[in-house]
């Protein structure tokens, strides 16, 4: 019997017993189905992670700190040289983190580092509320443009940060609250940002919008100012301090000479042997990353015993086929058939119905789950805006049919090796 003879016999076979075959497909589907709809949406979110850390930060960009002095929770001991960091990876949830300041010493000594471009130091400006003409004053934090970061504009343009204009994108989530009808009337407008010195004096700066920024993980009421403008707000908010206290900063932006992995690696490196931590926006959200694996991953082991359970069905099947058989069998052996090529039968019926509950549940679990997740978009995550929830990979599609299929060959083996060893002799007068 001919290769092609013996897959179409086999898929002829398998629909013998409909029943018993769509009931074991539907076994098998369910198992398939709950594994297409996990791994898409491990995919999704981690696609999602990927474009945002794409807009917050370039690859080579290093965020560098002095060694953290504090991270737990209980009673911490007074350190002087200490500023508040609240974007420190490592600190509490929802708090900040004490971080040894750095100096201009500091910016230098990282200027000098092998494989560093540029070192701009981070300031903190902490505004009191911003307002539009006519509006209501709302507080907003304020995040400035740093080396590499591309933010995803909703309609206008980014500040242009080698502008001596003071600019500002505001945030979707600003636009309805400041008074304004929509995105495209906000671009052009000048708004009030007030900051307050140390001394309690408010002080206004005007600031022109250039654009609308979309929301994503960085906060939705966070202000993106060009340099010009977080110089200025600095200037004012540090009005009356002493010039030698004026040099501390909690962070610095280090731009690499290559983008490079190997790199940054070495970059890394030397910065923790000169006592300091740098960090990409990619090792910032790395943590979210792994949890969404994780949880994948045990979704996943759900999936994988629902398939084991299904497998249980395909002995079933093919044991009581290999039964209502016997004589057929006992026939093809005395036609010449060798125990091989038995064997390869009966395994290509199951894993055929491996291949049908497999592309079933790709198929339903792709329909189900574009679906629920472009509603979802619409409506429950509609403040994130490009975020797909679940997202199909073909190569994951793929590899989980061939899963699938395999693990239907493996549990047709058994019924395929019992109808391999059957005598000829003894099937032939099987009633």
């Amino acid at each position: 019997m001919r290769t092609v003879d013996l897959v179409s016999t086999a898929i002829a076979n398998t629909f013998r017993s409909k029943t018993r075959t769509i009931l074991t497909v539907l076994a098998i589907f369910v198992g398939a189905f709950t594994l297409t709809i996990t791994n898409g949406l491990g995919t999704g979110i981690n696609a999602f992670i990927d474009s945002t850390v794409a807009s917050m930060g370039a690859s080579d960009v290093l965020t560098v700190t002095k060694t953290t002095t504090a991270t737990s929770t209980g009673p911490q001991k007074y350190d002087p040289d200490a500023v508040a960091s609240a974007s420190q990876p490592g600190g509490r949830p929802g708090g900040t983190t004490e971080v040894t300041a750095l100096t201009d010493q500091d910016i230098t000594t990282i200027s000098q580092i092998a494989g560093v471009e540029k070192v701009v130091p981070v300031t903190s400006v902490s505004i009191d509320y911003v307002e539009a003409p006519g509006g209501d004053p709302y507080v907003a934090q304020v995040g400035s443009l740093v080396a590499g970061q591309t933010p995803r504009i909703a309609d206008g343009s980014a500040p242009d940060d080698g502008s001596d204009a003071l600019q500002v994108a505001l945030p979707s989530a600003l636009v309805t609250p400041l008074g304004f009808a929509a995105a495209a009337d906000v671009v052009g407008a000048t708004v009030t940002i007030a900051v307050t010195d140390p001394v309690r004096t408010q002080h206004l700066v005007e600031a022109t919008v250039t654009g609308v920024t979309e929301d994503a993980f960085g906060g939705t009421t966070s202000l993106t100012t060009n340099t010009a403008l977080e110089k200025e707000l600095f200037t004012l908010q540090n009005t009356g301090v002493p010039a030698d206290q004026l040099d501390r900063y909690a962070s610095a932006s280090v731009t690499v000479s290559s983008a490079t992995t190997a790199q940054v690696d070495e970059v890394k490196t030397a910065l923790s042997d000169a006592g300091y931590t740098g960090t990409t926006v990619a090792d910032q959200l790395g943590t979210f990353e792994s949890v969404i694996n994780g949880i994948v991953l045990v979704l996943n082991a759900f999936a994988i015993i629902a398939l084991l359970a299904a497998s249980f069905g395909i002995v079933n099947t093919l044991l009581m086929s290999v039964q209502e058989r016997t004589r057929e069998i006992g026939l093809m052996k005395a036609m010449g058939m060798g125990s091989g090529r038995i064997f390869s039968l009966f395994s290509l019926e199951a894993i055929f119905i491996g291949f049908l509950g497999s592309a079933l549940g790709a198929v339903i679990a792709i329909g189900v789950g574009t679906a629920v997740s472009a509603q979802l978009a619409a409506n429950l995550f509609s403040d994130l805006p490009g975020l797909q929830l679940i997202a199909f990979d073909p190569v994951s599609i793929l590899v989980t049919t061939l899963v699938v299929m395999g693990i239907a060959f493996l549990a047709g083996t058994l019924p395929a090796a019992r109808a391999a060893r059957a005598d000829p002799v003894e099937s032939l007068r099987y009633e």
